[in-house]
């Protein structure tokens, strides 16, 4: 079996090659993205240089992934994803204020048409409320009338057992009577015809 030496060569070699790899695959991942300044329309050339073919052109407002930069020529990709050359320098960082007045109208009037969504909710919600309220308080009527109700029965109930159970102790005093009445009676000689 063949044995691993790290040298210092060797290891600064793999991880210069492992930084180039990860920076050359992370690269599209940190690209900037910029916005075409200025009332021009530009060219989109296939290099970065006037003796380059045009390939295709962007106007203000015109929303760019800058792609790579070089000292007078920017490398970009239009939201097409088409990639191309244009003087530098043409770029913004944020866009232009026609495009940002535009987004902060459509956002307006989202938030306009949000806002009159949860107000007629509201009074939808405030209408529910006040029925269930009315609602509320005749039921609370309706409750302490069934608890009145249900204590007349119960008293009413207890007045039932009460004379059934003084009618069954009147009978067996009477059955009582009448029994010790025939048991206490002597056997007479006579004959009774």
């Amino acid at each position: 079996m063949r044995s691993i030496r790290f040298t210092w060569a060797g290891l600064t070699l793999f991880i210069l090659v492992s930084s180039s790899l990860l920076l050359g695959t992370a690269a599209p991942a940190f690209a900037d993205t910029g916005w075409v300044r200025g009332n021009i329309r530009l060219n989109l050339r296939s290099g970065a240089g006037t003796q380059f073919k045009i390939i295709g052109a962007v106007e203000t407002g015109d929303e760019m992934e800058v792609v790579a930069r070089g000292e007078s020529w920017t490398r970009v990709r239009n939201t097409e994803g088409k990639t191309g050359w244009i003087p530098a320098g043409y770029l913004e960082t944020e866009p232009p204020p026609t495009l940002r007045l535009a987004q902060l109208e459509t956002e307006t009037t989202t938030l306009k048409e949000q806002l009159d969504g949860i107000r007629s909710e509201a009074a939808g919600l405030r209408e529910s409320n006040a029925t269930l309220a009315s609602t509320d308080s005749g039921q609370r009527e309706q409750i302490e009338s069934l608890k009145i109700e249900n204590y007349e029965l119960r008293a009413g109930s207890r007045y039932q057992e009460w004379i059934t159970g003084a009618l069954i102790l009147a009978g067996g005093m009477i059955l009582g009577a009448i029994l010790h009445r025939n048991s206490t009676r002597r056997p007479s000689s006579r004959i009774r015809l």
